[in-house]
């Protein structure tokens, strides 16, 4: 039996990113401390975390807007992402984060909004989105 891919989700933001990491079975998501700094120091960061989380695949949420359409937010997270996907030896992909950031403000106390607890708990969700769709996949 093959070890299931441990997985990262991100929900990039422009202060902070929020992070969650898979457990070693690929049940559960769960929530790390958020990264502060733009698009350059997460690219920096990241491929050292990767690494010591031993993490086989990153998953960026992507911003579509309700409709389902592009904003701006969503190019520029495209771009992110394949800046990254130039910096880490594992993929890179990403998913559909609609709302994620509004589920999660259902769960943080509003007080730890501005920590980086509430965007750690919308990569969370965003990464038990994608385990839950890929549970019982024979990927």
């Amino acid at each position: 039996m093959t070890k299931p891919a441990r997985l990262m989700a991100l929900d990039v933001g422009s202060r902070r990113t929020g992070v969650a990491v898979s457990d070693e079975l690929g049940l559960y998501a769960h929530a790390r401390p958020a990264l502060k700094g733009g698009s350059r120091a997460l690219l920096d960061a990241l491929p050292p975390l990767v690494a010591n989380e031993a993490v086989d695949e990153v998953v960026v949420g992507l911003p579509l807007t309700l409709s389902g359409e592009d904003s701006p937010q969503t190019s520029a997270t495209r771009a992110f992402v394949e800046r990254l996907r130039e910096r880490l030896d594992v993929p890179v992909t990403t998913w559909d984060e609609r709302l994620s950031s509004v589920e999660a403000a259902r769960y943080v106390p509003s007080g730890r909004h501005r920590d980086g607890t509430l965007d750690s708990a919308a990569a969370a969700l965003l990464l038990q989105a994608v385990l839950d769709s890929r549970a019982g996949d024979p990927a």
